[in-house]
């Protein structure tokens, strides 16, 4: 007759193995998802930067919007004057439930 001894532990590190796996899997996920984030908000950035001052030279909205649609993934672009500047305000979908947006202006008629 063979019985379990007290404090036999065998088969724990398996089982606290599948219960911690699931838990490094989501934080690895949503690492990898912020990390993504940030590099389409730099690249957003970057493109309503550039809109901004080809909207200030008065270049055609076709032209301002293409550059913030370069960013990708349904990127909108708004227009709108500041006095004497004009500032292009840009958002797109992160992949996530979060949606980046961001905002750059240009001295209007600048070369």
């Amino acid at each position: 007759m063979t019985g379990r001894r007290l404090g036999d532990d065998r088969g724990s590190v398996v089982a606290e193995f599948a219960v911690a796996l699931p838990a490094i899997a989501v934080v690895i996920v949503l690492g990898v998802g912020m990390l993504s984030a940030g590099a389409r908000q730099v690249r957003l950035q970057d493109a309503v930067a550039d809109a901004a001052r080809l909207a200030a030279r008065g270049e055609s909205d076709v032209r301002v919007h293409a550059a913030v649609a370069a960013v990708g993934g349904g990127a909108q672009a708004d227009v709108h004057p500041r006095g004497d500047l004009v500032c292009v305000t840009g958002s797109v979908s992160a992949g996530l439930p979060i949606t980046l947006t961001a905002t750059s202006c240009a001295l209007a008629g600048g070369v």
